[in-house]
């Protein structure tokens, strides 16, 4: 490597500065320069377009990208964080490029490789009689806790163990490339990949354009036609089997689910019933056939595997047996992760599969054998430590893998005793350095080492590979360890072709389209959550009308005496939104509480906290300009107030909040499909609608005691004003106020309004199996509508207005009974 900085050409520095410094390290193979400094070829034309560029577009084209994962929502989780908070995707800027030579070289190595993987996987289900023969240590398999003794034997729907399958590469520092993790449990990554290509293709059109980069739709098109076989005629569809939101690749899990048309569903919406898989939909149970797997094998069962497990299916290992249901991957596949099969897996692929590793491992001893715990112990200073299977044993330091030559004494001690007493636990495996690849950063380019995760497909032609990839980008200061929770960041990856590329896409030609208008089963746990994010949503726009309506009136001489302003602290207190001891506060103290408390469930910010929630669990179903509107209000709920003490200041808030709520009720009104999940976010609404107009007017409409200012607020809370003052010029009054607010079925906010659209909306529910009746919410949404159309204004008091509250919330037992429970399971099919 030359000292000086990267050329473009031979002799031609870049002028640009792009490159300017670029500088690798000595003994560290460069994707994008050569030993000599130089460019190399299938970079050339790239690194002269982005110089062509400009910093400053480039930053603009970056920043683009960075904006468009932000607002798709795109986040990841770091588990040491203790909120396990949602981190924004960090995206690095420049795609890794691969020459269409060394994706051949890479292409056929992970195919092989996914045919070794099978076959050691089947022998080992199968009684483990070639793995005898060749000498294979059983303590290599049985010492695992991937391996699931339940499953051995078990003839299952699919021959395949490996689905989907992926493998962690690096390069030597010679520009072998070699295999540092094998990946068969549940691979994540490709969702990752396919967003980071649609931010940078939209970022940088024009230069994505300018080269022949393969595609990933057609990838994706045959993995998903691949488990699509696996089904059988009117079942639930393929199914994406979820740990839910607090995973770290969630977001993933979600995005896979909305591309790919699949069912996103976690064990709780899933039960065994006869060996047999079924989704709990809110027209009955439905059969699954197909499960793509994101959880653990062993959490998959908590019948036959982990008694622990709170993310599986009791029963689901049986199901396996009967053949009703098909993996993706196979339970028992996490067993080929383990860092000690890397060792072996050179000795095994003549055997098993006829050929020898086109693509070599990371040297690896598994100090469960006596020689290789002394060799590994001998070297100590030259060796990573590792753990040899999924998980680390108990009493030695935090973390993994551990350079031993920068641990401190105390813990290389520990590690030391823990091999010599247990060595099966571990591995050695030599110290690698990682090649690296250009990053943007202040303005120009910067080596940093990088691991590339390539993926491999079951389809119906045989193993497929992803054109691309999921690459990690790590700190320039450590040439090892690259993970997304030790700070890393991702890039897309390109792989170059030798010709033009064709347009593809997954969405299928119109010849292949049979028209449809329904969206198939709706779980009965996203309508649980559909009706609930509709509550709380509404639940906080209410408690900001109070907010405002309160600190509005604060100003006011004799603020503490007028009869409306207790009223409303009065309320804001009943409703939670201000803690238990704010009725003894001053009526500002009361409104800020409201507006800043996370603590108190009644309170703004816990509102929206608890419908951002409710919207996690239903990303896939939930529309993104909505959840984008959400994420604002969540985030501007989280800012301090500007002017603590100040009615002025709140007034802003609650109105700024207002806003925010109007726009995700409003994307939600616009986007989405008049179908059951609509359905049940709109009886959501009604019914916390309806229970708020209940409650104002209790409160601030009395027969005999009332103010004219209390009538004239109950107006204002139910934005009735300008509705009143057009028909009755003269001023509040009971009964026309009454009337308004109560009975007139034209305001779109009076009660009746909210029980006539509830008595619509529970008519058109799935009828519930097994006798296709209505559900008993219907009768008492009509027996509610009945009777408020029989009352007359005048007449109406405190304790009518209760019996229609209760009513209201009668009508959310019998909804949530009838549909978000579980209900008997001996239930016939039903059909959504």
């Amino acid at each position: 490597m030359t000292s000086g900085a990267a050329q473009i050409s031979g002799g031609a520095p870049d002028g640009t500065g792009l490159i300017a410094g670029y500088r690798p390290l000595p003994g560290v193979y460069d994707e994008m320069v050569d030993e000599a400094g130089l460019v190399r070829p299938h970079w050339r034309p790239f690194v002269e377009r982005l110089a062509a560029e400009g910093p400053d577009a480039l930053a603009q084209r970056f920043g683009a990208a960075d904006r468009y994962l932000k607002d798709s929502g795109v986040f990841y989780r770091v588990y040491d964080d203790p909120a396990a908070a949602e981190r924004q995707w960090p995206l690095a800027h420049v795609p890794l490029l691969i020459s269409p030579e060394d994706w051949a070289v890479i292409e056929a190595g992970v195919i092989q490789r996914a045919h070794l993987i099978e076959a050691f996987l089947s022998d080992c289900y199968r009684g483990g009689r070639q793995m005898t023969a060749l000498g294979l240590p059983a303590s290599l398999i049985t010492g695992s806790a991937e391996f699931l003794r339940p499953l051995v034997q078990v003839e299952r729907p699919s021959p395949r163990q490996l689905h989907l399958f992926a493998v962690d590469l690096g390069r030597s520092p010679t520009g072998q490339w070699w295999v540092l993790r094998d990946r068969t449990q549940a691979p994540s990554g490709a969702g990752f990949a396919l967003e980071n290509r649609i931010a940078l293709s939209r970022a940088m059109s024009e230069v994505f354009r300018a080269f022949d980069v393969q595609r990933l739709a057609p990838f994706f098109d045959a993995f998903r036609a691949a488990l699509a076989s696996h089904r059988e005629a009117d079942d639930a569809g393929v199914c994406l089997l979820t740990p839910g939101p607090l995973n770290e690749t969630y977001f993933e899990h979600s995005y896979l689910a909305r591309y790919l048309g699949l069912r996103l569903v976690e064990g709780m919406d899933l039960l065994v019933l006869g060996g047999t898989v079924f989704l709990r939909t809110v027209a009955g149970l439905r059969k699954v056939r197909v499960l793509l797997r994101r959880i653990d094998g062993d959490f998959a069962d908590p019948l036959e595997l982990n008694t622990q497990s709170r993310l599986g299916i009791a029963g689901l290992v049986q199901a396996v047996r009967q053949g009703n249901v098909t993996l993706a991957n196979a339970l028992g596949s996490g067993l080929a992760e383990a860092r000690a099969l890397l060792g072996f897996l050179p000795t095994l692929a003549e055997p098993l599969i006829g050929e020898r590793l086109l693509l070599p491992n990371v040297a690896t001893w598994w100090c469960g054998q006596e020689d290789a715990r002394r060799q590994v112990l001998d070297a100590l200073d030259d060796r990573v430590i590792a753990p040899a299977f999924s998980r680390a044993s108990s009493g030695i330091p935090p973390g993994g893998p551990w350079v031993m030559s920068e641990l401190s004494s105390p813990d290389r001690d520990i590690l030391t005793t823990a091999i010599e007493r247990r060595g099966v636990d571990f591995v050695g495996q030599e110290v690698v350095k990682l090649s690296t690849t250009p990053v943007w950063a202040n303005g120009r380019l910067e080596p940093h080492p990088f691991t590339v995760r390539v993926f491999v497909a079951a389809t119906a032609d045989g193993y497929k590979v992803m054109p691309g990839g999921f690459a990690l980008i790590g700190d320039q200061r450590d040439l090892r360890a690259v993970t997304m929770q030790r700070g890393a960041r991702s890039a897309d990856v390109w792989v170059l072709s030798r010709g033009p590329v064709p347009q593809t896409t997954l969405i299928p030609s119109e010849t292949q389209i049979m028209v449809r208008r329904s969206t198939g089963a709706l779980p009965s746990r996203a309508a649980d959550n559909l009706f609930w994010l509709a509550r709380y949503v509404e639940r906080a726009d209410e408690t900001l009308r109070l907010i405002r309506a309160l600190v509005a009136r604060i100003s006011a001489s004799r603020a503490q005496t007028l009869p409306e302003v207790g009223g409303l602290c009065e309320l804001l207190v009943r409703w939670g939104a201000a803690g238990n001891t704010a009725s003894d506060g001053e009526p500002v103290w009361i409104a800020e509480t409201a507006l800043r408390d996370g603590e108190s469930d009644g309170a703004v910010p816990a509102l929206v906290a608890a419908a951002r929630r409710a919207a996690s669990l239903i990303r896939d179903r939930f529309p993104p300009d909505a959840w984008r509107a959400l994420e604002d209000l969540h985030a501007y709920m989280q800012i301090p107030i500007d002017g603590q003490g100040s009615s002025a200041a709140a007034f802003d808030r609650a109105s700024t909040a207002l806003r925010l709520i109007a726009a995700v009720t409003g994307f939600q009104l616009e986007t989405m499909n008049r179908l059951a999940g609509w359905r049940f976010l709109k009886l959501g609404l009604r019914i916390e609608r309806g229970l708020a107009v209940c409650r104002f007017a209790r409160q601030f409409a009395r027969p005999q005691g009332g103010s004219r200012e209390e009538l004239d607020l109950l107006l204002e809370l139910n934005d009735c004003q300008i509705t009143y003052r057009s028909r009755y010029p003269l001023g509040a009054a009971f009964a026309p106020v009454l009337d308004l607010v109560l009975l007139d079925e034209s305001n779109p906010r009076s009660l009746l309004f909210q029980l006539g659209r509830l008595k619509a909306h529970t008519l058109a529910l799935p009828l519930l199996p097994p006798a296709h009746r209505p559900s008993p919410a219907l009768a008492v949404a009509e027996a509610l509508y009945a009777t408020v159309s029989a009352m007359e204004p005048a007449k109406i008091r405190s304790d009518d207005i209760l019996g229609i509250e209760n009513g209201l919330m009668h009508l959310s037992d019998e909804i949530s009974l009838s549909y978000f429970r579980v209900r008997d399971p001996l239930l016939t099919e039903g059909s959504a």
